[in-house]
């Protein structure tokens, strides 16, 4: 793993379910970490497993991973990031909104785009942070086809808002 001790920021592996992604973000994860690096695994798969491979709860905010110094696992769970977004936006309406106008938009903010936002969100502040809290962000990302829709939604969505303007 030599290309290691040159790689980027964001380490990203994808590829049809199966093939040993979550084995090998892990193993790169933990080899940059033991280098001395401080190192952010990222799992965007709703079906992860990194809690049963590294003993550690996951969790919607960065969490040390015990035994790894320099180590820490975040999981975006697009329910947590989608009730956490709909709470932000909620916050926003202040003292001067009824609760019946917040009612009215946690409404409209329910269906599964809203859960598509807070998730593709979730994943772009991560690459928008540009703080040295880490070295290296490593991300165990879904099987493909998940991959791309998520890639896919900044695109969608200015479609989307391309045609409610026209």
């Amino acid at each position: 793993m030599k290309w290691l001790s040159h790689s980027t920021r964001f380490l990203f592996f994808t590829g049809k379910g199966g093939v040993g992604k979550t084995s090998i973000s892990t193993a790169v994860a933990i080899t940059l970490a033991d280098a001395g690096k401080r190192v952010l695994l990222v799992s965007t798969d709703a079906a992860s497993n990194l809690d049963e491979m590294l003993n550690v709860e996951l969790s919607n905010h960065p969490v040390p991973v015990p035994g790894v110094n320099g180590l820490e696992l975040i999981n975006i769970d697009p329910d947590d990031a989608a009730r956490a977004y709909r709470q932000r936006v909620i916050d926003q309406m202040g003292d001067v909104a009824t609760q019946e106008e917040k009612n009215t938009v946690r409404e409209q903010l329910s269906g599964a785009c809203t859960t598509e936002i807070a998730s593709f969100d979730e994943f772009s502040s991560l690459l928008a942070d540009d703080n040295s809290r880490y070295d290296h962000i490593v991300f165990d990302t879904p099987p493909s086809g998940h991959t791309l829709h998520l890639l896919s939604l900044p695109k969608a969505w200015s479609g989307f808002l391309g045609s409610l303007v026209s």
